[in-house]
């Protein structure tokens, strides 16, 4: 009886020395990093505020990396003009991949035009009387691209999505300004790059074409 109950009495005060080892291991854990919790947010080493819910901190906020720290105002309201501007250039590489587009098929289609087209025309013009003919259509239905004009349309792509996704980075720091800025900048941005033409004889149906705004672009 002896023996088990200093057996026991060992167990015991191995298992306390376990316990107490790994709540030391916590708390070095947590003073290393730095790292502390409370209301929702969690501030980081360096003074970083981070908070997965809604939330309106300037100052000491951070983005995306730890040097992108918010040590001003000033510091801060740079940042919410730079995220405009990031939301207006996606905006821009969304209509410059609908203006290349645009650009390789007028393209294809001026190195298409059948050549009685251009009879036709020029005897109309000999006669002097009005041309009734109408648009002439390529031999040709469909369009493939050269393996240039799809690695430049890959590349405005990728470039599209990395900009979305950046974005879409940001504005999971569910920070108020910054969210706010990326609605200001999606609105300026297609209040510039979306003003274009419409095409009457297709109805409005070309609008349809529009690229859908997702999480990633």
């Amino acid at each position: 009886m002896i023996a088990s109950a200093t057996t026991a009495a060992m167990t015991g005060m191995s298992g306390m020395s376990v316990m107490t080892q790994t709540a030391t291991g916590s708390a070095a854990m947590a003073s290393s990093t730095g790292m502390s919790m409370g209301g929702g947010g969690m501030s980081m080493g360096g003074g970083c505020k981070i908070s997965m819910l809604w939330n309106w901190y300037t100052v000491d906020s951070c983005f995306i990396a730890r040097s992108w720290h918010i040590t001003s105002k000033s510091m801060f309201a740079g940042s919410c003009i730079g995220v405009i501007l990031l939301v207006i250039s996606l905006e821009a590489l969304r209509r410059a991949g609908k203006e290349y587009d645009r650009y390789i098929v007028n393209q294809y289609l001026s190195s298409h035009v059948p050549t009685t087209a251009v009879a036709s025309s020029a005897s109309s013009d000999n006669s002097k009387t009005p041309a009734t003919t109408a648009a002439h259509t390529p031999t040709a239905q469909n369009f493939r691209p050269s393996v240039f004009q799809q690695a430049v349309r890959a590349l405005l792509h990728v470039l599209q999505f990395a900009v979305a996704y950046f974005v879409m980075l940001l504005a999971m720091y569910y920070n108020g300004y910054i969210i706010i800025c990326i609605f200001i900048g999606a609105y300026l941005g297609y209040f510039i790059c979306g003003w274009e033409s419409f095409n009457v004889g297709k109805g409005g149906q070309d609008r349809m074409q529009e690229n859908v705004t997702v999480c990633c672009g």
